[in-house]
């Protein structure tokens, strides 16, 4: 891990001092439009570096330690946690990212987590209309709906909330 993210530093930095953003202060406007990236990265990749070290020289516990550095329940977790997330993904432009995120949570909170069904109920119909509420009624800015079946339910919320503002 330590190696791939003394990579990614690398990356980070040569993206940002070749396309030549200032990585410095500039007199009379504050920081460059690089600075940060460019020297939060360089601590990155010193701190990824150390790790390396201390690895190397095995004065940790865990450096010292030889056993898998995932197990294969952590593996399976993360298997089933990123094809959930593709069909959430997938299901959006189909019955829209309300209905795929109660699927979702349901198959995470219930499914995997092992959760109650009061719990697992209260997850799944609070977290989409929290959503709806932030995005859609707050902030004005309007979320997949899917398929126009399911586009009408969503229709049939906005002229009830407009009308109770009218």
């Amino acid at each position: 891990m330590a190696i791939a993210m003394f990579l990614a530093s690398l990356g980070l930095m040569w993206t940002v001092y070749s396309d030549g953003l200032a990585i410095g202060w500039v007199a009379g406007r504050g920081p460059g439009s690089g600075m940060w990236p460019f020297w939060l990265s360089l601590g990155m990749a010193l701190a990824s570096l150390w790790t390396l070290w201390r690895w190397y020289t095995g004065v940790t516990p865990e450096s010292r330690n030889r056993e898998a550095y995932i197990d294969p329940d952590t593996v399976f977790m993360v298997g089933i946690t990123v094809v959930l997330i593709f069909l959430l993904l997938l299901l959006s432009n189909i019955i829209g990212l309300y209905f795929s995120m109660m699927l979702f949570l349901l198959a995470y909170v219930r499914g995997l987590g092992r959760h109650g069904w009061g719990v697992t109920a209260g997850v799944v119909l609070g977290m989409p209309v929290a959503t709806y509420m932030l995005f859609e009624v707050a902030l004005n800015k309007y979320l997949p709906r899917g398929l126009p079946v399911f586009e009408s339910i969503f229709m049939r919320i906005d002229d009830f909330r407009y009308s109770l503002m009218y």
